[in-house]
């Protein structure tokens, strides 16, 4: 999490079976309606929260982890997995193979993922006084 954010609510943990990622994306639009008024940038957190979600059941392995924090201004949400950041540690980092990253790239102010052997995060900032992308 950046410096001065407050956490919204306990994180949100799941694992890859059953409908936890379905559960985690309302609560990330809930918890981010705290902050965000306009609908189109709920719909973009949503979204870039689908498609984390879906890179970490798809690639991670283990309990899911959903955490959201804000400044007031800012939201700034972060999902990581318990799975193997790669097959092979001394190969190429972990991607997804769809449009998950392009879509976050281009909705988000700052995103990054991080990458260990046991662990993987992807974490997205969305600044609620930018204008909203137009998709």
């Amino acid at each position: 999490m950046t410096e001065r954010m407050e956490r919204l609510g306990e994180p949100i943990g799941f694992t890859g079976e059953g409908d936890g990622g379905r559960r985690a994306r309302r609560a990330v639009r809930e918890r981010a309606a705290k902050v965000f008024a306009d609908e189109t940038l709920l719909d973009d957190v949503e979204l870039m929260t689908a498609e984390g979600v879906a890179n970490a059941i798809l690639h991670g392995s283990g309990l899911i982890s959903v955490t959201i924090a804000t400044d007031g201004r800012r939201l700034h949400v972060e999902v990581s997995d318990d799975g193997p950041a790669q097959a092979d540690p001394d190969g190429p980092p972990r991607l997804d193979h769809g449009r998950g990253l392009t879509v976050i790239d281009a909705l988000a102010g700052e995103w990054g993922l991080d990458q260990t052997p046991h662990r993987t995060r992807l974490w997205f900032i969305l600044d609620g006084h930018r204008p909203p992308a137009a998709v």
